[in-house]
């Protein structure tokens, strides 16, 4: 059973989160897990000439492929995020626009060669609904990445989440939680023709590791 997702309060919540996250002076830099220079690499988008991140937060990530002359565009929730992220990256030919992720996509005509999420959107969505618009706005050959932190055993399916602790304003979202496996059933089910989940180790023993998911149209 779907998950009440309320938007303009799942808004606020990331609209307080970007008054913490962005840091102007941070320069531009991909990285697929939570661990700075650990996992893989740029090589899981293939070399597209355009991309599209949704839920993509600070916009470091796009400045990094803008950086490298690929068409750069991304999508957030937050509207002040997208105030701070597109004020930064703009001049680098990045694209930023404020949307809900599936109302977005839904009504968004272009084509890309990839679509990603780091820790983003394809996090915070249900991915029965997410899924096949990612693959409708896929150029043909077209690949869908996507980290997350693995879901904790026996943790599965939406997952509710407070911001800043058990303190304060009640401001909560959904996250979703599965298997690898069950991570690839809903993506070949959703249309695409390949899927692959696997779980990067961290890289040192008994820490969170990271879910990395590859989907190609």
């Amino acid at each position: 059973m779907p998950v009440p997702h309320d938007i303009p309060a799942e808004t606020e919540l990331w609209d307080a989160y970007a008054e913490s996250a962005f840091d102007p002076d941070a320069e531009p830099r991909l990285c697929w897990t939570q661990y700075t220079g650990h996992g893989p690499g740029l090589e899981l988008l293939g070399a597209p000439e355009s991309v599209l991140e949704i839920g993509c937060g600070t916009g470091r990530a796009l400045a990094h492929l803008a950086g490298r002359g690929v068409k750069a565009t991304g999508v957030d929730l937050s509207p002040r995020m997208v105030q701070l992220a597109s004020g930064r990256w703009a001049p680098l030919g990045v694209r930023i626009e404020q949307g809900e992720v599936l109302d977005w996509l839904a009504a968004d005509g272009e084509r890309y060669d990839a679509v990603y999420s780091i820790f983003g959107a394809a996090w915070f969505t249900d991915p029965s609904r997410l899924f096949p618009l990612v693959r409708a706005c896929l150029a043909p050959d077209g690949v869908f990445v996507f980290s997350q932190p693995p879901a904790i055993p026996g943790a599965y399916g939406p997952q509710g989440m407070y911001k800043g602790g058990f303190a304060g304003k009640a401001m909560f979202t959904y996250r979703y939680s599965y298997k690898p496996a069950v991570w690839e059933r809903l993506l070949l089910r959703a249309g695409f023709t390949a899927a692959e989940a696997t779980v990067v180790e961290a890289p040192k023993a008994g820490h969170i590791g990271t879910l990395v998911v590859q989907a190609r149209a």
